[in-house]
């Protein structure tokens, strides 16, 4: 695909490295051929998911018992607000660039457990915590505008902090420890460039006990033969959502090699720097850049953003409209091109 179109729009779904197409391939192929039954295949699946898990634990600078696997982002988030006691008169303080992703989950904590929900400014996040302030859900890299969180000050508030990892993992460095975050949700079809329907939560092993599962199953026990006592497993994989079908695990890994090989540090260098570069070009010709961060977005106004993303695309550059804001972003990947962010800001 890279080599037809520039790609500009990880932020949604990323592009799929050949290796992992046909890592998925031949994962279904020898499924066909040898069926999926047995104890050998077990071992495979459970495999599998162990060494994803473990690869996904390093990604966020977490232990390997932190990291549940999910299918998307919003699971995560749902899992965290849904499972920690929050009762009426609790304050979730979230900010005003957020995914419906997270809204949403946020209005049924509020009808569910009569949670207050009150909105700041993305950039006074930590000034707005207060005295009821329990828990901060909000963006680590805002997927409107590319700014990224100052969880450094919010550290040094009370409350606890849940972030939207959507446009963090794989596209900026992530270190939940030094972040502080107490959970981290993150998609696996983004910048990690995996399946749809993957996605990973870490939970600090400290408050993995005050979340109550809201989706219990198989994976979610430590002895299934006690399945009706709950014995749940000690720690993040009691909020597992199920397996992963191996083709897509198999996918997953195959994309983190493709990444790992071209190494996470240069990856993110070189995809935030020339976010960095398509910024400026597109100021330097009068175009409206939103205020960002050092992300790997750069969004820009325009007079009608759906009819500049059909016309960019019809151009061969691939970028999307951010609804309800007057927005186009471009996901700015390792894999894109000085020539690409040439030819985007020209058309923009």
């Amino acid at each position: 695909m890279l080599d037809r179109v520039a790609y500009l729009n990880a932020g949604t779904d990323g592009p799929v490295p050949r290796r992992a197409a046909e890592a998925a391939v031949e994962r279904t192929r020898i499924e066909a051929e040898h069926g999926r039954a047995g104890a050998a295949h077990m071992d495979t699946v459970t495999g599998l998911t162990a060494r994803l898990r473990a690869r996904v634990a390093e990604l966020l600078g977490a232990r390997e018992g932190e990291i549940a696997l999910t299918h998307s982002t919003t699971d995560g988030l749902n899992t965290v607000l849904l499972g920690l006691d929050l009762r009426a008169g609790d304050e979730v303080l979230t900010s005003d660039e957020e995914h419906p992703g997270l809204l949403a989950p946020l209005a049924h904590a509020h009808l569910h457990s009569g949670i207050e929900v009150r909105v700041a400014p993305f950039d006074e996040l930590a000034q707005a915590v207060g005295p009821r302030t329990r828990l901060v859900a909000a963006s680590h890299v805002s997927w409107v505008s590319g700014r990224v969180l100052d969880t450094a000050a919010l550290r040094s508030t009370e409350a606890a902090l849940l972030l939207d990892g959507a446009q963090g993992l794989g596209a900026v460095p992530v270190d939940v420890r030094e972040l502080g975050a107490d959970f981290y949700a993150a998609s696996g079809q983004k910048w990690l460039c995996g399946p749809d329907a993957s996605g990973y939560l870490y939970v600090n092993e400290e408050r993995i006990a005050e979340v109550a599962p809201s989706w219990l199953n198989y994976m979610s026990l430590a002895d299934a033969s006690r399945a009706a006592e709950l014995d749940l497993h000690p720690d993040a994989r009691r909020f597992d959502l199920g397996l992963m079908p191996t083709p897509a695990t198999a996918w997953a890994l195959a994309s983190l090699d493709v990444l790992a090989e071209a190494r996470w540090a240069w990856v993110h260098e070189r995809a935030r720097g020339l976010a960095t570069t398509l910024a400026r070009q597109l100021a330097e010709r009068g175009v409206a850049v939103a205020p960002r961060g050092d992300s790997t977005l750069v969004a820009w106004q325009g007079a009608d953003p759906e009819a500049d993303v059909d016309r960019l695309a019809d151009a061969g550059l691939v970028v999307r409209a951010i609804p309800g804001r007057g927005l186009v972003r471009a996901s700015v990947g390792a894999w894109s091109s000085e020539e690409e962010l040439e030819r985007l800001a020209a058309a923009a």
